[in-house]
């Protein structure tokens, strides 16, 4: 199902959304069947991976089978929401990979690793680019107090919503929010210092 796919396919998806977010399992594999194949191509294009893409999709369904019930059909059209589902699962999916080469580029002391890279892959500008800023990143999150740290590692590593981080740290929803509030503003300024000429 492509984004501008006819109303009435974009009224079935939103049905069946509504039946998942009731644990109904054979709506569930009603829209898998239904939109699969267009999600697919769009955790392929960012990944560049046939297996990574599948098993990213795969923890896509599985959070649009938890999530469901949050889904809003006025805010939003199904293609729109599941698409941004599989796109924040992939985004995260090469972030965690550029912070693990510069993790990986640290451990082993001088000289990049080597990087098997797929064709049409960035370039070594893009990645010393990318590297260097997710360096930039990784310093000034280790900079946060422990509560801001680790909420905000959790929330853009992990892709955790505020009431999930609420609930996996046994803190108050607005806890969570100063601490990510003030950890982004300490965050911003550190990476403005970093990027700055010298």
């Amino acid at each position: 199902m492509v984004a501008s796919a006819p109303a009435d396919r974009q009224a079935r998806a939103a049905a069946l959304i509504g039946r998942v977010a009731l644990a109904d399992q054979r709506a569930f594999e009603e829209l898998y069947r239904l939109t699969s194949s267009h999600l697919y191509a769009v955790a392929l294009r960012i990944v560049r991976d046939r297996g990574v893409a599948e098993e990213l999709l795969q923890e896509a369904y599985v959070a649009v089978w938890h999530h469901a019930a949050s889904y809003s059909a006025d805010r939003a059209q199904p293609s729109t929401w599941l698409t941004a589902i599989v796109r924040n699962r992939c985004l995260d999916h090469v972030r965690k990979r550029e912070l693990d080469t510069v993790s990986m580029t640290r451990d082993e002391g001088e000289g990049a690793p080597e990087l098997d890279l797929p064709d049409g892959g960035p370039g070594p500008a893009e990645l010393l680019a990318a590297g260097a800023q997710a360096h930039a990143v990784r310093e000034c999150v280790e900079t946060l107090e422990g509560g801001s740290r680790q909420a905000i590692a959790l929330a853009f590593f992990q892709g955790l919503s505020h009431s999930e981080l609420a609930s996996h740290l046994a803190q108050p929803l607005g806890t969570i929010k100063s601490w990510i509030r003030r950890g982004l503003e300490r965050l911003k300024g550190c990476l403005e210092r970093a990027q700055a000429p010298r």
